[in-house]
């Protein structure tokens, strides 16, 4: 996907996507980290709201299913806003899960506490569903012990701005085997990671490429060590990192699926997802959880 742009390499990625052939062949990336077939899904981020799209929107509506920029009156981030928290906390995929009996984990690891004193106004989507579900509960001690994956893939800024002198270095590809043992126990899993965001909004394409390569490479553990019959499925809110000269775009949010082995197809007996909205209906369906009119 990225070879020759600036020295970027996504082997992960190119052979999720190589056409049988090429797989065969060994091309896109050498040898083959899996047998998965995977598809890209372009995912419509406009929410049918006027403006570009922002994370704090963004993620409440992939979470949820909800159409939250027109509830909300607009496209609004980086970070959750006060009147779409208690939606996030109480129809999220995660709190429907659970609340269907299903077992949820949210692999990262976030400081107790959080957010902490002065930080309510600084608060994503991702950690709010976890905690509405009661799913807040990897800390530094799992991270240690390679059960929580830092939101940065890598423990760097636990060590530097945090303190945890003592975590263990992790490579990406380390930190997708420990996602892939935490998904292999429950039936269904969330991480978020937020530095492909982070990175577009720099203007630095090079910096971009990197910050590309590092997800690919973690792809590339957790597609080695997911069972055989876990289902992958990767999403962005918006689109931002395929133009960081302008930030945020109207183009459509990235998605990637690739099914269990032992399905054929990706098309696993339901519509794939076209919009952030249907992203969470169709893994709550997988799951074989009742949507209800909400979603």
């Amino acid at each position: 996907m990225l070879r020759g742009l600036l020295g970027g390499d996504t082997p992960t990625t190119e052979w999720l996507l190589a056409r049988p052939m090429d797989r065969e062949t060994g091309s896109g990336g050498g040898a083959a980290p899996t047998d998965r077939r995977a598809r890209v899904l372009p995912l419509d981020a406009g929410l049918d709201t006027p403006g570009t799209p922002q994370s704090g929107t963004g993620q409440a509506a992939l979470l949820t299913g909800e159409s939250t920029a027109r509830a909300f009156g607009g496209h609004f981030g980086p970070w959750t806003p006060v009147a779409l928290r208690p939606v996030v906390e109480q129809r999220s995929l995660l709190r429907r899960a659970v609340d269907a009996g299903r077992s949820v984990a949210f692999a990262n690891a976030y400081p107790r506490g959080w957010p902490g004193p002065g930080g309510s106004r600084r608060i994503a989507a991702p950690p709010l569903a976890a905690r509405g579900a009661g799913l807040l509960v990897r800390h530094e001690e799992a991270l240690g012990l390679g059960d929580a994956v830092s939101s940065e893939i890598v423990n760097d800024g636990w060590k530097r701005h945090l303190g945890h002198d003592t975590l263990p270095d992790v490579t990406p590809r380390e930190a997708g085997a420990n996602l892939g043992r935490i998904a292999a126990h429950h039936e269904l899993t969330l991480f978020a990671h937020y530095t492909t965001d982070t990175v577009g909004h720099r203007g630095n394409m090079s910096a971009a490429v990197e910050a590309l390569e590092l997800v690919d490479a973690f792809i590339g553990g957790v597609v080695a060590s997911l069972s055989r019959d876990t289902l992958l499925f990767v999403a962005s809110d918006h689109g931002n990192i395929e133009d960081v000269r302008s930030g945020h775009t109207r183009n459509p949010a990235l998605g990637l699926v690739a099914p269990p082995l032992e399905a054929e197809t990706v098309s696993l007996a339901h519509p794939l997802p076209s919009d952030l909205r249907e992203v969470a209906p169709f893994l709550l369906r997988f799951l074989g959880v009742e949507t209800g009119s909400g979603l």
